[in-house]
């Protein structure tokens, strides 16, 4: 591959080049690209018998209008059990990001960093403040939602964004806190779980909150379903919420936003839920392989992850640009680079979850890149970089001012302003754009000088250790209960039992305990043979 190919990325602000884009300036046959760890996507489904009826019916999908979008939804609504009148589908949840922007959030947004970037972005092109929470990379990436709902109430923010599992770090929110959470939130104008990658997840049977969003009157619940069918292309997502709110989007889409791959392909579902649910539970089982693999890479570190990737951090001296062009261009692996995410830099790379055969392909690849003899790192130092990471100096410089060392010096400067540690709410009617992210304190022993983060010791033997993920403190299991009217919460911190200390940073995959170790099990249970999963539970087990 000639140098125009990685000339692309630096021409692409938002994202990565797309693969027909590196194909072109390639020159490569259809088909014939490099292996992809850069685009989240499930490589096992649709299975190779779906592609081939897809392809027989080519002709006709491509030839002749889809039914309506009330029409497809109605049969994905019958798949997953949920009721019409409380589903939207777009052409890809991009579409139903932007309409829910549009509608649905007033003058400000909240979203944890680094996220998927259109939770920052698209706001931000309609003059939306855009309130930034920045999850500590001492922490793991974890979110502490007691400490997010008391940012938000000391910015005044009015809607506010979750993902869970959160992209790019797959940092995993237990079911019953993000129902406190919302519940916390009652007064604001607008919760939005977004749960894209949700069907990855094994840490709990029925993770998702898409029954408690039709209860509530200001939740809505995004999903997506190219990244789960392995259909990037084919642009369909839906959201979830009570009838008021998924009747307001619906009513603004086109009649035909959806095209008629979308429309087959939901069609086609019906008769392959046991493949689909045999999919998910073979990207678990490569997720814990991938993971271990990775994690073996001296200085590389391996955050836990509940999607379809894993966020991982080079060692030091490498450098995100230089690994990326390198890794393509003498390898053919494509991977994705995270400098512009905002709270991430190029020293963070999210590697998709794939088959074996392609992880020994990467894994070969980055020992070359990074420790090949008479090369050294990617990089010998952040001062001889490329010169175009798709980061800025600027968003680097204000991530490390609210991690590590830095936090003493921004945590001295709002010390007695509103909450500990939380920047004052901005006054009513000002203006618009991206204020500073509030600094939200750590504790002493994470506020040291910058570095790696230290490898933690093997867990010995069959002792268990707590999964390196942002679990709830324990408590006993709750008596169900009918679920109340949703009522404004007095505080947020009355909502939450105190919170968890941070993860300890850097924690890799082979250093702890999965979150399917923690329930008792390997994790690799065999699948049913039959019925398709519902929206609840999508993609689980039982």
């Amino acid at each position: 591959m000639s140098g125009n190919v990685t000339s692309l990325f630096r021409s692409t602000a938002a994202h990565s080049p797309s693969m027909a884009a590196l194909a072109r300036e390639s020159g490569e046959a259809a088909g014939a690209g490099p292996v992809d760890f850069c685009i989240p996507c499930n490589p096992y489904f649709p299975t190779p018998a779906m592609f081939d009826e897809m392809a027989g019916r080519l002709r006709d999908i491509i030839t002749y209008y889809p039914s309506s979008a009330d029409t497809i939804t109605a049969e994905l609504c019958s798949l997953l059990q949920l009721p019409p009148q409380c589903v939207a589908m777009g052409n890809g949840s991009t579409e139903l990001i932007t309409w829910i922007d549009h509608l649905l959030v007033r003058e400000s947004l909240a979203v944890p960093v680094p996220t998927f970037g259109r939770w920052t972005d698209q706001p931000m092109e309609t003059g939306k403040r855009v309130d930034m929470f920045p999850l500590q990379e001492a922490g793991g990436f974890a979110l502490d939602l007691a400490r997010y709902a008391e940012f938000v109430r000391a910015r005044g923010t009015r809607a506010v964004v979750v993902c869970n599992p959160n992209n790019p770090d797959g940092g995993y929110l237990h079911k019953q806190a993000l129902v406190q959470f919302m519940d916390a939130m009652a007064d604001r104008d607008l919760v939005v779980i977004d749960e894209s990658f949700l069907e990855f997840a094994d840490a709990e049977a029925e993770p998702s909150v898409v029954q408690e969003a039709m209860l509530r009157p200001n939740v809505v619940v995004l999903r997506s379903l190219g990244k789960n069918f392995g259909l990037h292309g084919i642009r369909f997502g839906y959201l979830v919420a009570n009838p008021a709110l998924a009747g307001r989007v619906r009513a603004m889409l086109p009649k035909w936003n959806l095209n008629s791959f979308a429309e087959h392909v939901v069609f086609m579902l019906r008769d392959h839920g046991p493949e689909y649910a045999r999919s998910l539970h073979q990207v678990r089982r490569d997720r814990l392989e991938m993971a271990a693999q990775l994690s073996a890479l001296p200085g590389l570190t391996v955050y836990p992850s509940q999607g379809n990737f894993l966020f991982v951090r080079l060692p030091v001296g490498a450098e995100g640009t230089a690994v990326r062009d390198r890794m393509l261009t003498e390898h053919r692996v494509l991977v994705r680079e995270c400098g512009n995410k905002i709270g991430s830099s190029s020293r963070f790379l999210r590697l998709v979850v794939r088959p074996q055969v392609d992880v020994r392909r990467l894994v070969s690849g980055l020992e070359q890149v990074l420790y090949g003899a008479g090369r050294g790192a990617a990089v010998p130092g952040p001062a001889t970089g490329t010169g175009y990471s798709s980061g800025t100096a600027a968003v680097d410089r204000l991530m490390y001012e609210t991690n590590g060392s830095g936090m003493r010096a921004i945590t001295a400067q709002t010390a007695g302003a509103g909450a500990p540690g939380l920047a004052a709410a901005p006054s009513p009617g000002t203006g618009t754009g991206v204020p500073l992210p509030a600094a939200v304190p750590v504790a002493p022993a994470a506020a040291t000088a910058p570095g790696p983060p230290p490898v933690p010791q093997p867990v010995p033997g069959p002792q268990p250790a707590p999964y390196p993920g942002p679990v709830p403190v324990p408590h006993p299991a709750p008596v169900p209960q009918p679920v109340p009217a949703p009522v404004p919460a007095p505080a947020a911190a009355a909502a939450y039992p105190p919170p968890v200390g941070p993860t300890p940073p850097g924690v890799p995959a082979r250093g702890g305990l999965t979150a399917a170790q923690v329930r008792g099990t390997n994790g690799l249970e065999s699948v049913p043979a039959t019925g398709w999963p519902n929206a609840v539970g999508m993609g689980q087990a039982g």
